[in-house]
């Protein structure tokens, strides 16, 4: 059988089944085959039926039996049909009962075998038990196998209208008539001693007697594990071909040898880590070579990344081009250019910031200033990424916080310029699974090292009443001239969810630090209303700043020493590590005071309890993960990548590494799989990326 076959036209599919499918994403016959049970049920452990109801036993169970009598029951209330079958098997009688289903008087005969499994229950008589609805498989109706009850059953997700029996049957019938040929090479698969493509594929779906059910629940078998792997490799093949035609395409080869970056350094308040000093040795050593540098740079927020970035930039501008810095948000698209300007002054380079919030008659003048070359460095947010910005010679693309954008909008930047360097930065730490996926093609730098005299910020969980807690420690830090955040989940206060609105809430606390200057910051303000508040907390003018998560990423007021997260459950680790970075920033004793009421899912307590455990954002960031999972965690599904159905990167993270390894061995070898023992393999891998990413080196 072809395995790009419509679906349709699979044997017990036909249009309107085939439209159901097609819902659930399976639109051929492959995607049938990688359509993978998401759990299995042990239906082998024939219970005899006398066991069964001497015991009173309850519970999913399976018997095996004749039908001795069938009946149709209308109930006298509501009129319901209930179809019964009494199932004998020579040790004892049980009734099964299927509601609103009269049509099985038709299947279900009296004298047909029949093996069921359903959930047995107490009748409602008081006497005895019967079986509610249960699956069914007749014997000897012309199947060979049993595929619903009697053995280990696949456990699909279906949509309505679709039955499990329905989707069981027709995966049956495509295996039993479908050859799969063998796309990895039987060297690899011997050396890693993985099954065969075919033989995973029925495993799968319809594992052999005696295979544990936990092993088959927990993705632990040898198909999953050969499954897995491929995905992984040809998602890896993917990531490396990507990263070797960056290699083959023409860049700059920037002179890393000026002084601007030297005199950078002595302009500092303070000396560079000597990570931040190996980061920029490797940014600079990409620089240096003729093709485009593809970086990722990876640090704990307070790490200084900006000035390293800021060195990366100097060595651009040196050479005669422009660098351009892309943030997601306008407050810190602002910061770092009021903190960079200060430091491009010194060295008179002219700059400008560009936002959504630049007046028609400024943006203008900044459009003409970047298209001439007048500026060198350009700060903005989205509005880089607009029609209208031409840059005259752009070098360096820095993105900062760049899970905030899609992959599109990153390859939007670069497009500005012929080939740029590009940098893209993240306060988010990266486990390193995850990393090896979505940005396998790219080198990685990590500043895993913070300022000297930073401390550790004290983090603590408070709840209910404890509120009073929170505000002593605040009004101590404020007697000592120090400042305060306090962050809620709402702008205003909702009537579905019941939160305290930052609006609402800044008004109590005004009455409650009498005394003290308080500003109000929320996204829906104005861009020059967040300039005021920001501007007059960075000088200590307003002393509580009250705000949303407009506050999560980048905002440096190291006289802030108080960080309140309200309704702290309501946050994903990730955004709670980051509110925290506000803090600590100084040489000062620094607090996160987490503020919970009423009940708390499992998940939250989890997140708020590694809070309270750990500083260390690569720590976190692995927690992270494992609460959240590879789909959601740091916004995955915005990367372009194709989506794993069957690997899980926590559970199989030594099965990725070995199949990147092979990946990136195989792309040196072959580059474009044009080999005839790769065909199939790159038939495989372009039916997998399809339009995912831009390769430019497959057509």
């Amino acid at each position: 059988m072809d395995l790009q076959r419509d679906i349709q036209y699979v044997k017990g599919v036909g249009p309107a089944r085939a439209r159901l499918l097609n819902r659930l994403g399976i639109l051929t016959v492959e995607d049938l085959l990688y359509y993978i049970p998401f759990r299995y049920e042990d239906r082998s452990n024939l219970k005899p039926i006398k066991e069964i109801c001497k015991s009173g036993g309850v519970g999913f169970l399976t018997v095996q039996g004749e039908i001795v009598s069938t009946r149709v029951v209308i109930t006298p209330r509501q009129r319901r049909k209930i179809f019964e079958a009494t199932v004998g098997d020579g040790s004892g009688y049980i009734t099964a009962k299927w509601f609103n289903q009269p049509y099985l008087k038709d299947v279900l005969m009296k004298g047909s075998t029949v093996v069921l499994s359903g959930h047995v229950k107490p009748d409602y008589s008081g006497y005895g038990v019967f079986m509610e609805g249960p699956e069914f498989e007749i014997i000897g109706s012309g199947d060979n196998d049993l595929i619903h009850t009697g053995r280990i059953v696949p456990v699909y997700h279906v949509t309505n209208g679709l039955s499990q029996k329905v989707i069981r049957s027709i995966v049956k019938g495509v295996l039993d008539s479908s050859s799969i040929p063998e796309i990895i090479s039987g060297d690899i698969l011997d050396k890693y001693n993985l099954p065969a493509l075919s033989d995973s594929i029925n495993s799968i779906h319809f594992p052999a007697e005696g295979t544990g059910v936990d092993t088959l629940n927990n993705g632990e078998t040898a198909a999953h594990r050969r499954l897995a792997f491929e995905e992984f490799f040809l998602l890896e093949i993917g990531l490396a071909m990507k990263k070797t035609s960056v290699t083959k395409e023409t860049g700059i080869a920037f002179n890393i040898n000026g002084n601007m970056s030297v005199k950078l350094s002595s302009l500092l308040p303070y000396k560079l880590t000597s990570a931040q000093q190996r980061v920029i040795n490797e940014i600079k050593g990409d620089m240096a070579v003729p093709y485009p540098m593809n970086r990722l740079l990876q640090g704990d927020v307070g790490c200084g990344k900006t000035v390293v970035a800021l060195t990366a930039m100097l060595t651009a501008i040196e050479n005669g081009y422009q660098s351009a810095l892309m943030a997601p948000t306008e407050i810190l698209a602002e910061q770092h250019y009021r903190n960079i300007k200060t430091y491009l002054d010194e060295f008179n380079i002219p700059s400008a910031v560009l936002t959504s919030g630049v007046k028609s008659r400024a943006k203008d003048a900044v459009l003409n200033n970047i298209l001439n070359g007048r500026v060198s460095v350009i700060i903005g947010t989205h509005a880089l990424l607009e029609e209208g910005v031409k840059f005259q010679r752009l070098g360096m693309a820095v993105i900062d916080e760049q899970h905030k954008f899609g992959v599109l909008q990153r390859a939007a930047l670069k497009e500005k310029g012929y080939n740029p360097d590009v940098l893209i930065m993240t306060a988010t730490p990266i486990p390193r699974t995850l990393a090896l996926t979505v940005y396998g093609d790219l080198n990685l730098s990590v500043i895993d090292e913070l300022p000297p005299g930073r401390l550790p910020v004290q983090t603590r969980w408070l709840y209910g009443d404890r509120r009073k807690d929170a505000f002593y420690i605040m009004q101590e830090e404020l007697k000592k001239g120090r400042q305060a955040y306090v962050v809620y989940p709402l702008v205003e206060e909702s009537e579905k969810v019941d939160l305290k609105g930052a609006v609402e809430m800044a008004e109590k606390l005004r009455k409650a630090f009498n005394g003290y200057n308080l500003g109000l910051l929320h996204g829906r303000m104005k861009p020059a209303e967040k300039e005021v508040i920001m501007a007059s907390f960075k000088k200590n003018d307003i002393h509580i700043l009250v705000s949303t998560t407009v506050v999560e990423v980048g905002i440096d007021v190291p006289n802030a020493t108080v960080m309140v997260i309200e309704h702290a459950e309501r946050f994903g680790l990730s955004q709670l590590h980051q509110l925290r970075g506000r803090v600590g920033r100084g040489g000062d004793k620094s607090y996160c005071l987490l503020l919970t009421e009423g009940y708390i899912s499992e998940e939250g307590r989890l997140r708020l309890t590694v809070m309270g455990r750990t500083n260390n954002g690569f720590e976190i960031a692995e927690e992270d993960l494992s609460i959240r999972g590879p789909g959601e965690f740091f916004g995955t599904r915005q990367s372009g990548l194709p989506e794993l159905k069957v690997a899980n990167i926590l559970r199989d993270a030594k099965v990725l590494e070995i199949a990147r390894r092979e990946a990136f061995e195989l792309v040196i070898k072959d580059p474009m799989l044009t080999l005839p023992d790769h065909k199939l393999l790159r038939n495989a891998f372009e039916r997998r990326w399809k339009d995912k990413l831009k390769l430019a080196t497959v057509s």
